[in-house]
């Protein structure tokens, strides 16, 4: 980073802990918590979403689109998470080459699958290998939000299906009474609130994210997690910044930040609650009620 850091051999005390702080790796260790964060910033509301699609799905008047919502929320949510962390990336990835191996090879002659080796003709990878870096880390980012969302999203789906079966059938009754529609009474009653009684299995959803974020090192993206085990390991003479065993001071810096995200997140699903409570039928909403009096 510094133009004094350039023989690190030279350097001692806080110098030598200055330039080993800033140094290339630091930077991507530093950048890691940036990666960190954007992953919960994308996979929430797509979780959300396949959560809120599959909700509907379970709640449908179709019999095989019921079904099908059901399947979904089952067999995620009986699988354990690592199975659909490795198995949803390679999945999609393979399923995308075959489609663009179709379209732009269609000459192609030799089959795909060559033993335990999946082959696709070069124009049809995913991304090129001429890609630039940030195209193969983009990438792989976004098959990593894709196997997020998949599990999380059934587990949000079963909550939101039990928060739309929490609300009072009379007030649904009542909307159909004034004239609405069944889709108007959906989302003009039920939908606004559902979210009270959600809250609470999706704040419960919310931290079980960010704890299941190392897992991003499964998926083949370098988190903090990674980075924390490849700098606190003990280092030997090959390397620039030699050192003994530092793992200890990562990962507790790891559980500093960790703790310090949850208790945020806490502080602000707590407000998101006492808001969404207000004027509701809940316990919530009776005690602001009787604090107002």
């Amino acid at each position: 980073m510094f133009a004094s850091c350039a023989d690190p051999s030279t350097l001692e005390g806080l110098n030598w802990l200055a330039c080993y702080l800033t140094s290339g790796k630091h930077m991507a260790f530093y950048q890691s918590f940036l990666v960190v964060l954007a992953l919960l910033a994308v996979t929430a509301p797509a979780a959300l979403l396949f959560g809120f699609g599959g909700a509907m799905a379970a709640r449908s008047r179709i019999w095989p689109v019921r079904i099908l919502g059901r399947i979904y929320t089952a067999m995620v949510r009986g699988v354990p998470d690592i199975v659909f962390f490795l198995f949803v990336p390679i999945a999609m990835d393979q399923g995308f080459e075959w489609l663009r191996h179709k379209t732009k090879c269609p000459d192609w002659t030799e089959p795909v699958r060559q033993g335990s080796d999946f082959v696709v003709c070069p124009a049809a990878k995913l991304p090129l290998s001429t890609s630039p870096q940030w195209v193969h880390e983009t990438y792989g980012f976004a098959l990593a939000v894709l196997a997020f969302a998949v599990v999380f999203g059934a587990f949000a789906a079963n909550v939101l299906y039990g928060a739309m079966r929490a609300v009072p059938r009379a007030q649904i009754e009542t909307a159909e009474a004034y004239g609405m529609t069944r889709r108007q009474a959906f989302w003009r009653v039920l939908v606004p609130q559902m979210w009270i009684y959600a809250l609470p299995g999706l704040s419960n959803l919310w931290m079980i994210l960010i704890k299941a974020t190392p897992l991003l090192f499964l998926l083949g993206v370098q988190d903090i997690v990674y980075w924390a085990r490849e700098l606190g390991g003990s280092k030997t003479s090959i390397f620039a910044y030699p050192h003994p065993d530092w793992r200890i001071y990562y990962f507790l810096g790891l559980l500093i930040f960790y703790l310090l995200l949850t208790r945020v997140s806490e502080a602000v699903l707590s407000r998101l609650t006492a808001r969404l409570s207000h004027g509701q039928a809940t316990l919530a909403g009776e005690a602001q009620r009787k604090a107002a009096q």
